[in-house]
């Protein structure tokens, strides 16, 4: 077992480990609910010098070693490395990965040319748990409009049958098969005489565009790109979001 105390990782089988009889209390003491002045942690950013190898006995503290971060790691399969913008320390391989300057953050090589910038990308809580995604632990996907997310987020949502970037409302996978599973059923359920020639403002999540079309009950179909992903602006009843959601089941 190894933990992390003062930038300093400790193994519970070393010669340093009986100075630590009970780690569970010690990680107590650094609970966010201590006074600070009371917690056994030393925000290792504040430290001025911090090395590899003891100057004394030599022993190696960690073979990833980062002097920018004063981070230790002896788990070097997880490819740590730093990333001088970002101010911190990644995994995944730095030959896997370019740091975008305008999203604020590094992405995988795979989305170089093909991303879409969103400033301060992940300089936000996840639209889902609201965990911080900047320098989270977990999987992060980034979608067709931009933003990012938890992918573990972006797994709970499809079990929700939820198709739609929780920022912008825009679809981040391919729905044409619902779309024509929508225009069926549109055709199958006739309106009744007085709404016959209804017209309703609406306006298009997936391409922005605004349209003037016949109200319908059941959704209402973007004149531009013939998405449903839409929302009513003027008219009457609002989104067909909850229907959308049928249609995919």
């Amino acid at each position: 077992m190894k933990y992390l105390i003062a930038g300093i990782a400790i193994t519970s089988q070393s010669k340093y480990a009986d100075r630590w009889t009970n780690m569970d209390e010690i990680l107590k003491q650094n609970s966010m609910e201590v006074k600070p002045c009371d917690r056994h942690d030393i925000p290792r950013h504040d430290l001025k010098r911090v090395q590899q190898h003891c100057i004394q006995c030599g022993v190696c503290m960690g073979n990833y070693f980062c002097s920018k971060c004063k981070f230790f790691d002896d788990d070097v399969s997880k490819n740590q490395f730093h990333c001088d913008e970002c101010g911190i320390c990644r995994v995944g391989g730095e030959e896997n990965f370019f740091h975008c300057n305008k999203c604020g953050c590094c992405y995988s090589t795979l989305l170089k040319d093909s991303h879409i910038c969103v400033e301060k990308a992940m300089h936000h809580n996840c639209p889902v748990c609201f965990e911080f995604l900047f320098d989270t632990m977990k999987g992060i996907t980034v979608f067709p409009c931009g933003h990012t997310i938890h992918l573990e987020c972006v797994k709970e949502m499809e079990r929700h049958f939820q198709y739609s970037c929780p920022v912008c409302s825009k679809s981040y996978c391919d729905m044409s098969r619902v779309w024509e599973k929508l225009d069926q059923e549109v055709a199958s359920i006739p309106m009744p005489e007085i709404y016959r020639n209804k017209m309703v403002w609406i306006l298009c999540n997936d391409c922005g565009e605004t349209s003037e079309v016949n109200f319908h009950i059941v959704a209402h179909k973007c004149l531009k790109c013939k998405s449903y992903n839409t929302r009513q602006t003027q008219g009457g009843p609002s989104s067909c979001s909850s229907r959308i959601a049928e249609m995919v089941r």
